[in-house]
């Protein structure tokens, strides 16, 4: 009887194994994951402020083209010299909102700069999905494994291991090729 005894007690070690590493990559997981979310949020924060500069910028040019063609609308006796000088201020001022490379400001930088934002939240929300999955795989594997110990069942051990594996591609995927999975997107 002891020699059945200590075949149990070896394949529990084993699944407890398993449940050890299961655990651990459910950890990373997790971990990956918050940090995916935690970027998704700021990368979307970010194109947020960065649309809303954009907006203000164009109502701005908005405002200065609107002031320049009333002051275009002025009678013939008005200094034509200080209309064409302010004109001409004005026109500096629109072309430096639409384009301000030395800043970043203008509204071809902010424009770019928002759409980089947005595409680093949409991959880190593509890999936080991945993570999610294979976090849930890792969880129910480990559910899995654990009701072996209980039942005997040797399938339950199987069945939590090719989940863990599952769980293990996914959370490869989510880290090196997020784009890779296309029922994902």
């Amino acid at each position: 009887m002891s020699g059945g005894h200590g075949a149990v007690e070896g394949s529990n070690k084993k699944v407890a194994l398993l449940i050890a590493v299961l655990a651990l990559f459910l950890a990373f997981s997790e971990t990956l994951g918050k940090a995916s979310q935690t970027e998704a949020l700021g990368a979307n924060v970010e194109a947020s402020n960065l649309w809303a500069f954009f907006q203000a910028r164009t109502i701005r040019m908005t405002v200065l083209r609107t002031a320049d063609e009333a002051v275009a609308l002025l009678p013939p006796g008005t200094s034509q010299e200080a209309i064409q000088a302010k004109r001409a201020d004005w026109a500096k001022t629109i072309a430096r909102y639409d384009s301000e490379p030395g800043t970043g400001e203008g509204r071809k930088e902010l424009s770019a700069k928002a759409k980089q934002a947005e595409e680093r939240r949409d991959l880190s929300l593509l890999r936080y999905h991945h993570y999610e999955l294979a976090s849930a795989a890792f969880q129910i594997g480990i559910v899995l494994a654990s009701a072996e110990v209980i039942t005997g069942i040797a399938a339950l051990v199987f069945a939590g291991g090719a989940l863990g594996v599952a769980g293990a591609v996914l959370l490869a995927f989510g880290y090196l090729a997020p784009h890779t999975l296309p029922f994902l997107h």
